[in-house]
């Protein structure tokens, strides 16, 4: 069966190719880009969902923002904001129209009015920024008052199963690699290998010949099922044993 390839009918790219800014893009699949890791893994891998809920004490020696800093910075944006508005109203201001008593009075009260809200501002972002010079932008969480301090979810338990996640996806990969050397569309790879491990299989031990054989039901059609075949040819040319046994795993299709 060497040498042949073989294309799949046409549907939508299912892997996120685009490119986006600030990725890593892992290579070394042929030397082409690879999937965009995080992307990919969140979307089939659940990479960034949470295992547990429970809560773990963080250490109090922990350096984090001071949130009396985080208060100061975010007063002093909105009063600059308001002072650069009032600053342009002042600057704009500008007498229209014949010149009256009237209209001059009200123009000039308008501006000395605008001058005092300016001054005001200024002030109070002066006073607001000498406070947050003087306030040191992080603490240990032990500085903290209690009503400020908090919890972290438990990550024993997700470093484990990420662990896990990231070996399945090399393992994937390795799949992957395999097959785009049969395909004329090699970007259908993976979405071809989400259709094999989504596809029902029985699982027949065979204690004399001391082997455990995986019979893959049909796939989608008779390319995908020719891909399957070749995959299976593959893996059973590594002569793995299943975990725990001393049964040879042999892999094919119920009609082989």
């Amino acid at each position: 069966m060497k040498g042949w390839s073989c294309s799949r009918r046409a549907s939508p790219r299912l892997e996120p190719y685009a490119p986006k800014g600030s990725r890593t893009v892992p290579r070394g699949e042929d030397g082409r880009k690879a999937i965009l890791l995080p992307d990919y893994m969140i979307e089939h891998f659940g990479l960034e969902s949470l295992v547990t809920y429970q809560l773990e004490p963080v250490s109090a020696t922990t350096r984090v923002v001071n949130p009396a800093a985080r208060t100061l910075a975010s007063q002093i944006k909105s009063k600059a904001a308001q002072l650069s508005r009032r600053r342009a109203e002042y600057g704009a201001g500008e007498l229209a129209g014949p010149l009256e008593v009237k209209v001059a009075e009200a123009y000039q009260s308008r501006q000395v009015q605008l001058r005092q809200t300016i001054e005001a501002l200024e002030k109070e972002v002066a006073t607001l920024k000498q406070q947050r010079r003087e306030t040191p932008s992080h603490l240990t969480l032990g500085e903290l008052p209690p009503a400020e301090r908090f919890q972290q979810f438990s990550r024993a338990k997700k470093h484990l199963v990420d662990t896990i996640k990231m070996v399945a996806y090399r393992a994937e990969t390795a799949l992957a690699m395999s097959l785009r050397q049969h395909m004329a569309r090699t970007d259908d790879a993976r979405a071809l290998l989400r259709e094999i491990f989504l596809t029902a299989a029985d699982l027949c031990p065979d204690e004399t010949a001391g082997t455990l054989t995986v019979n893959l039901h049909h796939l989608s059609n008779a390319c995908s099922d020719q891909l399957a075949t070749k995959m299976a040819e593959e893996l059973n040319a590594t002569e793995t044993i299943f975990p725990g046994t001393k049964r040879k795993m042999i892999f094919k299709l119920v009609s082989d």
